[in-house]
């Protein structure tokens, strides 16, 4: 028989539900503490949120962003973004970059300032010139940051639709709380240590929403299964169940997923970081909020159990008649 990795055994008989004021009300609390750390502390948000001047550089020679960055410091800036652009269209000797800036202060970054960051630049590489120099004002900044809150909203309306339909109303409000969980308490962390937030962030926490809910309705799709095998058993036996029963494929997902973005976090550099470092939190509490979160709720909101009418060829209970 080949051998096989198992990060959890075959059968498991884990009651999960044992230390549910812990696990439920620690998750509850933690939320509760990162929107008061996001009020009172707020984020420390980048450039895409809070204003500030891009410049495109050509240079004749290859790009080396360290560079870059060593011979900007110490010129009273904020955020420095630097990233090299491709395009198919340019030549061998054509190399363009990327130089995000933003004032110490927030406030937007002014003529001398940004004479300095050119003879920097000069001084750094003689071939270097800068091609275009565009300002994001606070009030397209702010237009960044409405769209992004909207973004997650109509995320989370979404997949709220997506399991009412599919399952019950309770499932839809246990899944959406679920992933709002996850979002909270990565803001919160981010908040708390004042981790740079920008739009990479945005779409890190719009990653974790699809991994989060993928985890959660394979979990609720196997409750769905053994309410119609188990009609008897107490709704609390049937969640531990499921979960047990999904345990397995629930940990190989969450440690393979971690690996690469772990990897993704530790080798890919300060540009990524961040972004990886969201993800990475939101895995772990995407995993967590599966198995803890979103099952109590709707343990916490109950179930209508009861023998419905027959209503098609499938079966005659409401859940006979949904494709898994």
């Amino acid at each position: 028989m080949a051998w096989r990795l198992r990060l959890a055994p075959e059968k498991t008989n884990i009651n999960f539900f044992k230390a549910q004021w812990l696990t439920f009300g620690g998750s509850a609390l933690l939320m509760v503490l990162s929107i008061v750390a996001w009020a009172v502390m707020g984020l420390n948000y980048g450039i895409d949120f809070k204003g500030g001047t891009t410049l495109r550089t050509e240079s004749a020679v290859s790009i080396d962003t360290g560079a870059y960055r060593s011979a900007l410091e110490g010129l009273g800036l904020g955020d420095v973004a630097i990233s090299e652009v491709f395009d198919p269209a340019f030549g061998p000797d054509q190399h363009v970059a990327s130089i995000r800036l933003s004032a110490e202060e927030g406030d937007q970054v002014t003529e001398a300032q940004l004479a300095s960051v050119r003879a920097a630049l000069v001084a750094m590489e003689p071939t270097l010139k800068v091609i275009s120099v565009e300002t994001v004002g606070p009030k397209v900044s702010g237009e960044l940051v409405t769209s992004s809150l909207l973004a997650v909203a109509v995320t989370s309306l979404g997949i709220l639709a997506y399991i009412w339909m599919r399952f019950e109303w309770q499932f839809a409000v246990g899944g959406v709380v679920a992933l709002l969980h996850d979002v909270i308490i990565t803001v919160g962390i981010f908040a708390v240590f004042q981790l740079k937030f920008d739009l990479t962030i945005v779409a890190a926490l719009l990653t974790t929403l699809g991994y989060s809910i993928n985890d959660t309705v394979v979990v609720f799709d196997r409750l769905r299964e053994n309410l119609i095998k188990y009609k008897t058993m107490p709704l609390r036996d049937v969640m531990n169940l499921s979960v047990n029963e999904t345990l397995g494929r629930t940990l190989a997902t969450a440690m393979t997923t971690l690996l690469a973005v772990g990897s993704m976090l530790v080798f890919g550099g300060d540009v990524i970081r961040g972004f990886s470092f969201a993800i990475f939190a939101g895995i772990i509490l995407g995993t967590y909020s599966s198995v803890y979160v979103a099952k109590n709720l709707v343990l916490f909101i109950g179930l209508d159990r009861s023998e419905k009418p027959k209503g098609g060829a499938k079966g005659d209970h409401e859940f006979a008649n949904i494709d898994a």
